[in-house]
């Protein structure tokens, strides 16, 4: 099917982001979208949402992950939005696994959940996996779970920290940071977790690490090309690649390649 086509057949790509609050999970959505704009909420029943009745149900701690957030600037994508998994936390867990399990049984395929992204951020002192997200992840079973490492450029703060306290000059130091950052987080011990499939048989497809998000010219292109990367199933790669209005190079290649 020609890009046409796919669109009278399959008129939304959905995506799950998963993370606490603070993981910079709207910065993301923003950029992929590209807006400064917050997005639009619709309850299940297609009604959009007063933004005053949704922030008093966030205080209240009620939060449904039903909810659809579209951006008017690309109305191509829905997101849905899941709070992450504290410490313990087994009711969100069976609640994000209830959602996917019911998603994956809807007929239509706009209805259904394309792709996952679960946000972990790095600005947190020894962050490591709960026993909740590794449950996750060892048990989702969806086939299109990638990790984003969210806030990435604290680990450079981290690395600028250690080069200079070794008596690398500060413009050194400063050039050296991020690479150093990136070497060290892929021999670290969140990667080896995360893909050992002695303890987690089903591993994410795959991670992105996305630094300086906050900032006007952030690049999310590796998350788009990735997360196009990840589906196996030909419609749901022109959907997407179709979609996204971030990597107009991607948009030309995958024109060629398909």
């Amino acid at each position: 099917m020609d890009s046409s086509e796919i669109r009278q057949n399959f008129d939304r790509f959905r995506i799950l982001i998963i993370g606490r609050a603070n993981a910079g999970k709207t910065t993301i959505l923003q950029r992929v979208c590209k807006t400064r704009e917050n997005p639009e909420i619709y309850d299940r029943a297609g009604q959009k949402i007063d933004p005053a009745v949704l922030m008093a149900s966030r205080e209240r701690g009620v939060h449904d992950i039903e909810n659809e957030m579209v951006f008017q600037s690309n109305q191509g994508f829905i997101f849905h939005d899941s709070r992450g998994f504290e410490a313990g936390g087994q009711f969100e867990f069976d609640k994000v696994k209830a959602f996917i399990g019911r998603r994956s049984k809807k007929r239509r395929l706009s209805d259904q959940i394309h792709v996952i992204w679960y946000c972990i951020p790095m600005d947190e002192d020894a962050r490591s996996f709960t026993a909740a997200e590794t449950k996750f992840f060892s048990q989702c079973d969806t086939g299109s779970v990638m990790v984003l490492f969210t806030k990435f450029d604290a680990l450079y703060d981290d690395e600028f920290a250690e080069l200079t306290s070794k008596g690398v000059s500060r413009k050194d130091a400063q050039t050296l940071a991020s690479q150093h950052a990136k070497e060290a987080f892929a021999n670290g011990p969140q990667l080896k977790l995360l893909y050992d499939h002695k303890n987690n048989p089903r591993p994410p497809r795959c991670h992105v690490c996305l630094p300086d998000m906050d900032k006007d010219d952030a690049d999310c292109g590796i998350l788009i090309e990735r997360t196009a990367e990840t589906l196996d199933d030909d419609t749901l790669k022109k959907m997407f690649v179709s979609t996204q209005r971030s990597n107009l190079e991607l948009c030309m290649r995958y024109a060629v390649e398909m």
